[in-house]
């Protein structure tokens, strides 16, 4: 089957589609799955951009609500998990994962589905020492500290994941796992990212969390997003257990705009007998019912059980029982049912309403999966705990309010460090850099060069369109999977949501860099391309460059640009 991997989507659904459409025209292809590596903005309404971590004033709503809505279908099976920039009301919702909206499925926190006996894992947010091991807390509406700590990844989650025995086929995160850049070409991506050099060279570069979970395991490719940068690596993890060494093709793209390598196609072997549907794992399931009783939606730190003589129980990977004992509460069907619905209603652009609040409720989803499996919905876990410590220092939006963050966490939204709070990292830098060089792109453009572009026809009123700066070099070549393994089919009752009756909700408010090849991955795709004249602005004062950015108007205000990471 063919796998279409995207880097940062920023709600350019459309865009993305389109894209994809363009390559299955001019190579003959059919892609058969979407893979998204964050920033994915599944944002429904008006309320749901006050719960994304954006200044108010960048917030565009993007093209999401037309896939939820139903307005719009999207055409090929679209699988993503969460980054730093997301609706995290909507996404907090679905813990263990679920539809957004028709034919496109989210991860949860931490997840792992199967597709065509593809076994397809991944973790949703990005590292912040100081909130990993915290629980999931957080609930709308959110305060500045939260609005930002909801989306950092937690230890419980890697914990999961760590139980898992079972060989993992593509494995996604949004920021790299700590390290991975000394397995490509570093020297590049420096020439790149001329701002990574001091974390690349001081080793801090990337989630220590996933570099565990790369150690641990050991999947066959793993992609991720981020840093706006297209960069391939290849690792060969030590032997265990006198089995053969194993290699992880390690890719991360760019985000989705004109002339950049945010979409790669890999061609994965079907495997005889899966079933074309989405699969629960069986081992997925069976460890989070044997971690469920572990879960706290508290502040205070937590330790996982360790094997010291201080534990009753500290390996909770899945037995062969436990895992059977999965299947039948399943009824011995896997299949996810296509069980999707609204939850809150959706945009409409003919009546817009720019004050409406957040909306948060329980999604049927996540009540159909405890009930079956009796697992705990940490939604209303923390929505509970809210109501019982009330609002911690939740505040008004203020229309141009920032936020900041770290190098693992930079931004492509311009900020000030003039309203800081307790999420903040010391270890943050500026990534004026990436705009500079992002301008001086821009310039090349307007001056006319990139004029060997291969631009598609587009739909009648498009202003946009693909770019295809190579032909020969977008023939899509073969990434060999494993061998594969077995699978089982289900379908299960969809359940009414439950509305948490809560204090009124308040309003909120940022943070995101990637392109590199290497010869051990697939020849990039077409990059996206505009219709619009784009011109920069390189004057400025002071340290710090100002400059227009292209392709979304919310790029279109010239500010002082710092960033967070």
């Amino acid at each position: 089957m063919k796998v279409a991997v995207e880097g940062c989507c920023h709600g350019e659904l459309d865009k993305i589609y389109e894209s994809i459409s363009y390559l299955e025209n001019k190579d003959g292809v059919k892609v058969d799955l979407l893979l998204c590596c964050g920033d994915f903005q599944a944002v429904r309404n008006e309320g749901d951009m006050k719960c994304m971590a954006v200044p108010a004033k960048y917030r565009q709503m993007q093209t999401f609500y037309k896939y939820y809505s139903g307005e719009k279908k999207a055409p090929v099976l679209t699988i993503f998990i969460g980054g730093n920039h997301e609706a995290s009301n909507h996404l907090q919702e679905l813990p263990y994962g679920g539809w957004v909206a028709p034919n496109i499925y989210y991860l949860g926190y931490a997840g792992i589905i199967r597709f065509k006996g593809v076994r397809i894992g991944g973790l949703s947010g990005i590292y912040k020492s100081h909130d990993y091991k915290k629980g999931h807390f957080e609930f709308p509406p959110y305060s500045p500290d939260t609005l930002r700590s909801v989306y950092h990844i937690r230890n419980i989650d890697v914990f999961k994941l760590k139980q898992v025995k079972m060989p993992i086929d593509i494995f996604l995160t949004h920021d790299w796992p700590r390290g991975i850049y000394h397995y490509g070409d570093t020297n590049d991506l420096l020439r790149k990212k001329k701002f990574l050099r001091q974390e690349v060279e001081s080793g801090v570069l990337g989630s220590p969390a996933a570099a565990e979970l790369l150690e641990h395991l050991q999947p066959s490719f793993w992609f991720s997003a981020h840093l706006h940068v297209k960069f391939a690596a290849l690792m060969q993890h030590e032997a265990k257990n006198n089995a053969a060494p194993k290699v992880t093709k390690f890719l991360s793209l760019d985000k989705c705009l004109p002339y950049r390598d945010f979409l790669q196609i890999v061609e994965v072997p079907d495997r005889p007998g899966s079933s074309e549907l989405l699969e629960f794992d069986p081992e997925w399931l069976a460890i989070l019912k044997a971690t469920d009783s572990l879960q706290k939606p508290c502040r205070n730190f937590w330790n996982p059980p360790l094997n010291n003589g201080l534990h009753t129980r500290w390996d909770f990977s899945a037995s062969e029982e436990a895992m059977m004992e999965v299947v039948s509460d399943l009824n011995g069907e896997l299949c996810i049912s296509e069980n999707f619905s609204l939850t809150v209603p959706a945009y409409d652009p003919s009546h817009p309403q720019p004050n409406a609040p957040p909306a948060y409720s329980t999604n049927p989803q996540t009540t159909e999966l405890c009930a079956t499996l009796g697992l705990t919905d940490i939604y209303i876990l923390a929505g509970q705990s809210y109501g019982e410590e009330g609002a911690t220092g939740a505040i008004e939006e203020e229309e141009d309010a920032d936020s900041t963050g770290s190098v693992e966490e930079p931004s492509e939204y311009p900020t000030d460090t003039s309203n800081l709070s307790s999420s903040y990292n010391p270890d943050e830098i500026t990534i004026e850099d990436e705009w500079v060089e992002e301008e001086n792109e821009e310039v090349g453009f307007t001056e006319g060069k990139g004029t060997d572009a291969v631009v598609p026809d587009s739909g009648a009123g498009s202003q946009e369109s693909d770019r295809d700066s190579s032909l020969q070099r977008d023939m899509v070549k073969r990434l060999v999977l494993p061998p594969p393994g077995a699978k089982l089919e289900m379908r299960a009752p969809l359940r009414t949501p439950l509305h948490l009756t809560l204090p009124p909700p308040s309003t909120s408010f940022s943070q995101g860099s990637s392109e590199e090849e290497c010869d051990l991955m697939p020849a990039r795709v077409p990059k996206r391309s505009s219709g619009e004249a784009t011109k920069s602005s390189t004057g400025h004062t002071g340290g710090t460059p100002q400059i227009k950015r292209r392709n979304q108007s919310i790029y279109t205000a010239t500010e002082d640009e710092e960033s967070e990471s």
